[in-house]
């Protein structure tokens, strides 16, 4: 199958062409970037394609039945309808979109074109996540309850005053950058309930004086100081579903020299404690003693599980967990989370 990477910056290459480069099923036939460079640099690593600056040329080959969206978000709507449209299948970086909008947007054009749309919600591929979904759909924790997701790091501001601290490209910051995976786990694990309610406060504090935030590495870095920061480095928030309660403290930054990426999953039978990409470990209680085990197993590349599925569904034309028709719910959260914080109320879904 000819497939197309457009946007060829990080996650391009960390996990995108790799995967679709160890799959014996895919072919790609262009490397896209708006920088030349960048799109050549590809070719030549890779050994493969041919190296292109508008996209519009990959659209337009017949051969290409498929593309990996990787650029910034605000021209993830844009690349992935204008695909659709040309009749091909397309697996767009999270988040889906900046807006919910936006994203509603995308999926009218998925059902109307009937191709394929998947998001980059990559951890439904995590043996992890999916090994606790087992351990939830079997009844193991009982009823849960409450499900709480912290995704805070001490200073991880990425690439200050560039895209990622942009409104108007990145759609916001922490929330929409980090919290889009947290809260998918949650929603996946737990069957994707209805939503309620939610409420939320997203800050942006430590990254306003640019010039006087002080760190010790930058990822997407270095700082411009000459650009753009006005989005959230940390958020809190809430959400009432027809499951569990779900809630939710991120930062990209805050003045607690502490990292905390995990979810807790609390049933009234026992509980979970995910850390973000890795494993986990069970707590529960058996004939009057408490119990607190770690399940030992290979896991594999979850980009590659992601890359691999995604060549399948479009040729069996199975409906995969990722979906448009069943993340979008994640941008409508984040939406209301953000919604909620500007005008400092609950916001009711459903």
């Amino acid at each position: 199958m000819k497939v197309a990477v457009i946007g060829c910056g990080t996650i391009a290459n960390a996990a995108h062409i790799p995967s679709y480069m160890n799959n014996p099923e895919a072919e790609i036939k262009y490397f896209c970037d708006i920088i030349p460079e960048r799109a050549q640099a590809a070719v030549e690593k890779y050994g493969c394609g041919t190296a292109v600056v508008d996209y519009h040329d990959v659209l337009a080959d017949p051969e290409v039945e498929a593309v990996s969206v990787c650029t910034p978000n605000n021209v993830h709507p844009t690349i992935s309808i204008d695909a659709l449209r040309a009749g091909k299948n397309v697996l767009c970086e999270k988040p889906a979109a900046r807006t919910y909008k936006e994203a509603l947007e995308m999926q009218k054009v998925q059902h109307e074109t009937g191709k394929v749309l998947n998001i980059g919600v990559v951890n439904r591929f995590n043996d992890s996540v999916n090994l606790i979904k087992k351990y939830i759909d079997d009844g193991k924790l009982g009823n849960i309850y409450h499900v709480h997701a912290s995704f805070r790091a001490h200073r991880s501001i990425p690439g200050l005053g560039g895209a990622f601290t942009t409104k108007a490209i990145a759609g916001g910051g922490a929330l929409i950058d980090w919290g889009v995976h947290y809260l998918d786990i949650v929603m996946y694990c737990c069957g994707d309930p209805k939503v309620k309610t939610v409420t939320g406060e997203a800050f942006c504090e430590l990254g306003k004086d640019m010039k006087g935030y002080a760190y010790t590495d930058m990822w997407a870095g270095p700082p411009k100081y000459d650009g753009t920061y006005d989005v959230d480095d940390s958020v809190v928030g809430m959400i009432r579903t027809e499951g569990p309660v779900i809630s939710l403290h991120g930062a990209w930054a805050q003045n607690i020299g502490v990292n905390e990426c995990y979810i807790d999953f609390m049933g009234d039978k026992g509980g979970i404690r995910l850390q973000y990409g890795k494993d986990f470990t069970v707590y529960s209680s058996e004939y009057g003693a408490l119990t607190e085990y770690k399940p030992v197993f290979k896991m594999r590349d979850h980009f590659q599980n992601e890359i691999d599925a995604f060549i399948d569904c479009i040729k069996t034309g199975k409906k995969l967990p990722s979906h448009i028709d069943t993340v979008i719910i994640t941008a409508q959260m984040m939406q209301a989370i953000y919604d909620s914080s500007e005008q400092h109320k609950e916001i009711t879904l459903g």
